[in-house]
């Protein structure tokens, strides 16, 4: 076809069955990664499915978890027309930005590979939107927790490791946020360190109270058992004692 129009109006007359539509998808992605160079074709044919149909956008954000899952088995080539297949649907909101919680960016959890996709996917959502708006959108409080994997605060040495990965790429505004977490996160342990010593000098103090007013009801069960044993042995050796037979005149 000789635009995007005109082949989504094409492909949309297919009679799919029900759960195929997920090959139209998978199509798209794959012919875009096998392109020498990125055509914008396919994201805005990929953008006008998801427009038309909720269904599609759903589809498209598993092939995106599937594509980022397996992304070391890509090569380079194929590598950077998905990552930018991607950016263009996630900056024209053809599909939800949730699916970025896919990513986990720390030392452990990626590839040389999955670091170049992120790399590039965000060069291109940095390109198409602005570093000012895209940060806007990163620092969303209502989709803070989809962001807790690209945006780590969980360890100083994952937080680092985003700032370092961001800054290299030419994305360092991205990054205030986590610098001023880094920079408060000593403050924040040292404020957390005397709620946590005086909530193990309350338990302590509860725990010892305790024991003493057990050992107390302790002495005094066995203070009154050893009176009522010795009662009951003075009075036992007052039975065991003859009475004395009175004389006759």
């Amino acid at each position: 076809s000789l635009d995007f129009e005109e082949a989504g109006h094409k492909l949309m007359k297919i009679h799919l069955q029900p759960g195929q539509e997920v090959e139209i998808c998978t199509m798209l992605t794959e012919c875009c990664s096998q392109e020498r160079t990125f055509l914008r074709y396919y994201g805005l044919l990929a953008q006008r499915f998801c427009f038309i149909d909720q269904k599609y956008a759903q589809l498209f954000d598993e092939v995106f978890l599937k594509q980022y899952s397996t992304i070391h088995r890509l090569e380079t080539n194929k590598l950077r027309n998905t990552a930018k297949f991607f950016a263009h649907l996630l900056s024209t909101d053809a599909v939800s930005w949730t699916c970025l919680a896919y990513l986990q960016l720390t030392e452990e959890a990626t590839t040389s590979s999955s670091r170049i996709f992120i790399k590039i996917l965000f060069q291109e959502l940095s390109e198409a939107l602005g570093l000012r708006k895209l940060n806007q959108r990163l620092q969303d409080a209502g989709m803070a927790e989809y962001f807790q994997g690209i945006m780590p605060r969980d360890t100083p040495k994952n937080t680092r490791f985003a700032i370092n990965f961001f800054t290299s790429i030419g994305l360092g505004g991205l990054t205030d946020e986590l610098r001023e977490h880094l920079k408060n996160l000593p403050k924040m342990i040292m404020a957390q360190k005397p709620a946590d010593s005086d909530s193990d000098s309350d338990s302590s103090s509860s725990s010892s109270s305790s024991s003493s007013s057990s050992s107390s009801s302790s002495d005094s069960d066995s203070s009154g058992s050893s009176s009522s044993s010795s009662s009951s042995s003075s009075s036992s050796s007052s039975d065991s004692k003859p009475k004395k037979k009175k004389r006759r005149k």
